[in-house]
């Protein structure tokens, strides 16, 4: 078969880190009409290279009676079918590869607690653009080079820890590479070696604002000036707490492994209006999760990624299944942002009719001074009907007395504003599973 792709050249080479790394990137800066000129382009390569050299895809698209040709403007992207984990799985591990391993210099995989892992890889050239746009995110979220950060994501097959830490570095910081757990470590080390940024799942951060506590330390005396949060949900109340907590900024980063990781999109620390989205390399799009449409800017649905300048392993219109919307850009004009995730299309509890998220709760919950930001939500049918019990802890300097009052007043809150009954239970502090990555807040009984 004749490979199409040297008539479409890959139109993407990484630079050099700039001189002057406290500068934006030139494409950061780049204009609306100049970065969907670069999409086509680059859209253009892409299709044909993942047709080329990807069965999976050459079958997909056949199966669909559509072809890389058919691809003339932006708009006919939705021509082209949707993909997901489950695509990726049934090549597992390394049949959507589009290159040979000899060219692979990294290989991640997720965590696969909700089924088959997936895969991904990194080509020495996916790499450094992995770098530079993570750094391009530190750099919007307040850290500059020079500074030390505290990386508090975990090591390993997951994206986050590795991810972040060559960012750091592409940005030119020290990285003082601790990983998640070992919380009394944590707060050691944030006291002797005096970082200014902090890298970790916002939950996490908040059990290292228990370990300070439980040392009889206050979180607000420390080095630490910004935090640079993801790998999860989270809420405006729950950023309050943390910059309240600590005395810090806190903005958000959002990736996933199988689009890039961290870094496919960040937040500025001085206008915190949700992550600018670095369209030089990914095309996004919301669409109904129920009806697959296409939605137009600013309306809320599910986000989808094409990845416009991966080699070794192509995405094409992969559904991510986090719940958010599109909006023009703000401290990089150019770029659209991401409103803040509200959960996800596969994390959505149906509750005898009513659709409810665990960040609808936790919005609710941190609104009570008394409530920690720690909760579950667990689910049961000890008859016909379905049952929610919220177990929440109760902060250290609450007395229970007072928790449970507060409780009252949540669980008429849930009820009025989600429209759900639930029953809340009171748990001691600290008692409840902790995490140092992604939490689970959603134990589901119900079929047990």
């Amino acid at each position: 078969m004749t490979d199409i792709t040297d008539a479409v050249k890959n139109p993407y080479t990484p630079s050099a880190p700039p001189a002057d790394r406290s500068q934006p990137d030139p494409e950061e800066m780049m204009s609306r009409d100049q970065i969907e000129a670069l999409q086509f382009e680059r859209l253009r390569w892409s299709l044909h290279y993942a047709y080329e050299r990807v069965d999976a895809y050459r079958e997909l698209y056949d199966a669909h009676g559509v072809h890389p040709n058919d691809f003339k403007e932006l708009e006919d992207l939705k021509l082209f079918p949707y993909t997901d984990k489950e695509f990726l799985r049934k090549a597992y591990p390394f049949k959507a590869f589009a290159v040979d391993m000899s060219e692979i210099r990294r290989i991640h995989a997720s965590s696969g607690t909700t089924g088959q892992p997936t895969v991904v890889a990194y080509t020495e050239n996916e790499l450094q653009t992995w770098g530079t746009l993570v750094a391009r995110c530190f750099r919007l979220s307040g850290i500059r080079p020079g500074d030390k950060v505290h990386n508090a994501y975990g090591y390993g097959l997951f994206t986050g820890g590795l991810g972040a830490h060559y960012g750091a570095e592409r940005l030119g910081c020290a990285v003082i590479p601790m990983s998640g757990g070992q919380t009394e470590k944590q707060v050691q080390l944030i006291r002797d070696f005096e970082p200014q940024a902090i890298l970790s799942t916002p939950t996490y951060l908040l059990t290292i604002a228990d370990g300070f506590r439980a040392q009889g330390l206050d979180p607000k005396e420390t080095s630490l000036k910004h935090a640079v949060l993801g790998a999860e949900p989270w809420t405006e109340e729950m950023r309050r707490e943390i910059e309240q907590t600590f005395g810090i900024t806190a903005a958000d980063i959002y990736g996933l492994s199988e689009v890039m990781g961290p870094g496919v999109a960040g937040e500025s620390a001085e206008s915190k209006d949700g992550s600018h989205i670095w369209e030089d390399h990914f095309r996004p799009e919301i669409i109904d999760p129920m009806t697959d449409e296409v939605m137009e800017l600013g309306r809320p649905g599910e986000l989808v990624f094409t990845a416009l300048t991966k080699e070794a392993l192509p995405i094409i219109r992969y559904r991510t299944h986090d719940l958010t919307r599109l909006l023009p850009g703000t401290a990089r004009p150019g770029h659209r942002r991401m409103g803040r995730i509200t959960g996800r299309s596969d994390d959505m509890i149906i509750l005898r009719g009513v659709n409810l998220f665990p960040s609808q709760i936790e919005e609710l919950a941190l609104q009570e001074p008394t409530l920690s930001p720690h909760f579950q939500l667990v689910l049961t049918r000890p008859g016909r009907m379905d049952q929610m019990t919220v177990r929440i802890e109760r902060r250290e300097d609450a007395s229970r007395e007072n928790a449970e009052e507060a409780a009252k007043h949540l669980k008429q809150e849930i009820k009025t504003k989600i429209g759900s009954s639930c029953t809340i239970t009171i748990e001691e502090p600290g008692s409840l599973q902790r995490s140092s990555g992604k939490i689970r807040r959603i134990f589901d009984e119900r079929n047990k």
